[in-house]
């Protein structure tokens, strides 16, 4: 692994499962990414929970010598699962505003394996992307094949003709935490082309 030769983003948002899931490469990929990052002197913005793939990353980071900071709704875990052990964590009152404000301190957004919720979290990202609101990275770690059927929608999506060829460029993919610094590093999202028909959002 390199360490990043061009863009360097002071924290990186990381969006991956509450759950480890059946296949133990996607939480051993989650604990690559903590220190990955935390070796860099990158600080991990994520969901702020101590279980699943979100408190291995956030161990890993932490156990490196990283900052993590965690952005949760009141009230949404029980406070078992809440970490306890981060560097910052940020309360809020809804969602939406949990999105936000992960969006506001962070650089570079990366996706892991995880169910709905990191589902919904890269999709709201890469649509801003394609809006024009940031141009800031985004790179799915593909582990395994976990997100390819996720990219083979997008591709069918702009083949017949909902998508924009081009915003399919809004997303960095690579098969393993090896290339992730690289691909963070070298992230050149299309540029705009004047205002998107409504077909292409």
């Amino acid at each position: 692994m390199t360490s990043l030769p061009g863009l360097r983003p002071r924290a990186v948002c990381v969006y991956c499962g509450s759950s480890t899931g059946d296949d133990p490469r996607h939480a051993e990929a989650a604990g690559q990414v903590g220190r990955l990052l935390a070796g860099e002197g990158i600080e991990v913005v994520y969901g702020g929970g101590a279980v699943g793939l979100m408190g291995t990353l956030a161990d890993a980071a932490l156990d490196a010598g990283g900052r993590v900071t965690g952005v949760l709704p009141t009230g949404l875990f029980d406070r078992e699962v809440n970490h306890r052990g981060l560097t910052e964590l940020h309360e809020v009152d809804s969602m939406h505003e949990r999105k936000q404000l992960m969006f506001d301190l962070s650089g570079a957004f990366v996706a892991l394996p995880g169910g709905l919720g990191t589902l919904e979290e890269l999709a709201e990202v890469t649509t801003w992307a394609q809006l024009g609101i940031h141009r800031r990275p985004i790179v799915v770690v593909d582990v395994d094949g976990f997100w390819g059927p996720l990219r083979e929608l997008l591709e069918r999506a702009a083949a017949d003709g909902f998508l924009a060829e081009r915003s399919l460029g809004l997303v960095s993919w690579v098969d393993g935490v090896d290339g992730l610094l690289d691909a963070i590093a070298d992230y050149a999202p299309p540029p705009p082309e004047g205002r998107l028909s409504p077909h292409e959002l």
